[in-house]
């Protein structure tokens, strides 16, 4: 059986301008517990990277706060000089400590990690950086001013948003086209419904985070597990195919310090579901959602 391949869930052009296939990479996981320090298993995590190229995995979804540092180090040394990659990555975000993370917005600050993570990643340009987090003390023009500022100078290309409404969208469009959103979406949490709706119709690539939750539908003999059945695959990649299928802005990017755990990922990308699988794990969380409101 050939290896799975990233190309067959189709192509996203970030911003008109730079082509990705759609199911990319979340570099998040290959640090250690707590997204903490190096991983436990270090070869493993970069043997995982090196993997991708061949999986036909090009974009790459990273943060200068996971680790910190340690992940984008661990992307330059499995994979510089990234023929043919698009390696996206955060600021925005302080840690103090594992699971810990703060807000910091400050101009001087996300200038100071634009150029770290030149150096860390070994670029003259950040091809997609994206804001974190919008901080709550920092007036929000000044943030987007200091970005635009650094697209100005060339440091970073294209520029990304990272949990956002749909008018942060819209003030941060004043300042410089907003390429990508990163907000949580799953098939267990579709809060951002509205967020996606707005980046399909102005064709801003959406890259859900924690796209493998799958809540109640994940349970054996559940719609997931018998569609994975059905499928011959593991149930993740039935819930990155849902993703994939919700909209052709969707650009998944599962992570895992694994390798055999990456191909079961990117197995997701050939398949198709039909309309009564598609629609049979939308029925569960319209429920959750009215139960909610």
């Amino acid at each position: 059986m050939p290896a799975p391949n990233a190309a067959a869930a189709g192509q996203f052009i970030i911003a008109g301008e730079s082509t990705v296939n759609r199911l990319g990479f979340g570099a998040m996981r290959i640090t250690g517990p707590g997204i903490w320090g190096d991983p436990e298993d270090r070869t493993e995590a970069l043997a995982t990277l090196r993997a991708l190229p061949e999986l036909g995995v090009n974009f790459i979804d990273t943060a200068d706060s996971y680790g910190p540092y340690v992940s984008e180090m661990l992307i330059r040394e499995a994979l510089h000089p990234y023929r043919g990659m698009v390696i996206a990555t955060k600021a925005g975000l302080v840690r103090t400590g594992p699971e810990q993370w703060i807000p910091v917005g400050r101009p001087e600050y996300l200038r100071q990690e634009v150029l770290m993570s030149l150096r860390r990643l070994g670029l003259e340009r950040i091809d997609l950086w994206q804001l974190h987090r919008i901080d709550p003390k920092v007036p929000r023009d000044e943030q987007f001013g200091a970005i635009r500022a650094m697209r100005a100078e060339g440091l970073i290309r294209h520029v990304g948003l990272s949990e956002v409404n749909v008018a942060e969208i819209e003030a941060a469009r004043k300042f410089f086209p907003v390429a990508t959103v990163q907000n949580r979406y799953n098939l267990a949490d579709r809060s951002h419904e509205a967020v996606l709706e707005h980046c399909s119709r102005h064709k801003i690539g959406f890259i859900p985070w924690y796209p493998l939750a799958a809540g109640d539908l994940a349970r054996p003999g559940a719609a997931l597990d018998a569609a994975a059945r059905r499928h011959n695959v593991h149930p993740a990649a039935i819930a990155l195919a849902w993703v994939l299928q919700r909209s052709p802005v969707m650009l998944p990017i599962p992570g895992t310090g694994k390798r055999a755990h990456l191909e079961e990922n990117v197995a997701a990308a050939a398949i198709r579901l039909d309309p009564e699988e598609f629609s049979a794990f939308d029925r569960p969380a319209s429920e959750t959602a009215r139960a909610a409101s």
